[in-house]
C-alpha cells in the first residue's frame, strides 16, 4: 500500500466512524439526549461537536494500525491509551456538555486500529474482530497511565472508589509501571462490574453477536434507521443491564430497569401504538431523578455497532 493509499483508507475509516457516532446520537434511544431530546446540560450540539473533534483521532488509529500491518510499526507502539486520552481532550475543548463520548472513544479507538490492519479490498468484520483481539491485548503499562487521565478529564459520573489501583488515587500511577500492568489487565479486573472493560477482554461480544448482528437483520429487512437503532438499543439492554446505571444507583435499579425495555419490547416497541406509548412513558421516567438512570454504556454499544456496519457498507 502506498503512501496516499494508506493516508485515503484511514480518512474513509475516521468517516465512517464518525458517521457512526453521528448515527447514535441523532436516534431517539430511551434516556438518552438525542436530535430531538436534551439533558439539562448536555445537548445534542454537544455530541455533534464531539463527534467532529474525534474524527482526526479515529484517522490517526487507523494510520497507526495500518503501519504495523506492514511492519513499520510494532503492537506495542501503537500507544492506544495516548490515542484515547488525546482524543477526549481535544473533545472537552470543543464542546462544554461534558462527558459526551468517553465509552464510545474507548470502544472506536481499538477498531479503528484494528480497521486500519484490515486490507480494504476484502474487508470483512471477521477479520476485523481478530485484530481487534491482537490490539487490545498488546496495550502496555503507559497506556493504562494514559486511560487513567482521559477518564479524569473526561469526569464520568459513578466512578465510586476501587481498592487497588483507583483512577482518582495519586498512587495508582506509580503502581501500574512498577507492577507493569497493561490496560488489558486492568480491564480484565474491571469487566464485572463494566461492560465497555467486558467488551475490550473478551473481543466485544455484546457489540458483535448481540448488536451488530441485529442491526444488519433489520438494516437489511429495510427497517428505517431510527427504528433499528431504538429496537436494537432495546434489545441490548435487555440483555445486558446497563453499567453506566449501575455505577450510579446500583445493579438491582439497573436490572429493573432493563426489565421495563423488555415490557416495550414485548409491546412491539416502535412497530405498534401500545409499543410506543410503553416506549414514550419509558423515557420519561428515565429522565427523571437527575438523569441517574441514562443508559449511556448501551448507547455506547450501539455506537460500536453502528461502526461495524459503516464500515461494512451500510449508506443511509
Amino acid at each position: 500500500m502506498v503512501q496516499s493509499d494508506q493516508s485515503d483508507g484511514a480518512k474513509h475509516i475516521s468517516q465512517c466512524l464518525e458517521l457512526a457516532v453521528l448515527f447514535e446520537a441523532s436516534a431517539h434511544k430511551p434516556g438518552n439526549v438525542s436530535v430531538v431530546t436534551n439533558f439539562e446540560n448536555t445537548r445534542y450540539e454537544h455530541f455533534l461537536a464531539s463527534a467532529v473533534a474525534a474524527a482526526p483521532f479515529f484517522e490517526r488509529a487507523a494510520k497507526r494500525g495500518a503501519a504495523v500491518a506492514e511492519g513499520k510499526l510494532g503492537k506495542a507502539e501503537i500507544r492506544l491509551g495516548r490515542l484515547i486520552r488525546d482524543c477526549v481532550t481535544d473533545v472537552a475543548a470543543w464542546q462544554h456538555g461534558g462527558n459526551t463520548l468517553l465509552g464510545t472513544i474507548i470502544l472506536l479507538s481499538p477498531i479503528a486500529v484494528a480497521a486500519g490492519m484490515t486490507s480494504a479490498e476484502d474487508f470483512e468484520v471477521r477479520k476485523l474482530r481478530k485484530s481487534l483481539k491482537v490490539v487490545v491485548e498488546s496495550t502496555t503499562p503507559m497506556d493504562t497511565v494514559d486511560l487513567y487521565e482521559a477518564i479524569r478529564i473526561a469526569s464520568p459520573g459513578g466512578l465510586g472508589k476501587r481498592p487497588d489501583l483507583d483512577v482518582n488515587d495519586s498512587s495508582s500511577e506509580a503502581k501500574i509501571l512498577k507492577g507493569n500492568v497493561s490496560l488489558f489487565q486492568v480491564f480484565k479486573i474491571a469487566e464485572k462490574y463494566d461492560t465497555i472493560c467486558s467488551e475490550w477482554v473478551n473481543n466485544y461480544p455484546v457489540t458483535f453477536d448481540i448488536a451488530y448482528s441485529s442491526l444488519v437483520k433489520k438494516l437489511d429487512g429495510k427497517t428505517s434507521l431510527n427504528e433499528a437503532i431504538i429496537q436494537t438499543f432495546l434489545e441490548v439492554l435487555v440483555k445486558v443491564p446497563d453499567t453506566f446505571i449501575a455505577r450510579k444507583v446500583g445493579f438491582e435499579r439497573s436490572k429493573k430497569v432493563s426489565a421495563y425495555a423488555r415490557k416495550v419490547l414485548d409491546l412491539g416497541g416502535l412497530k405498534t401504538e401500545s409499543g410506543r406509548r410503553s416506549l414514550d412513558k419509558f423515557d420519561r421516567q428515565l429522565r427523571r431523578s437527575n438523569n441517574l438512570l441514562n443508559p449511556g454504556t448501551t448507547a455506547d454499544i450501539i455506537g460500536a455497532a453502528l461502526s461495524l456496519c459503516v464500515l461494512s457498507g451500510y449508506r443511509p
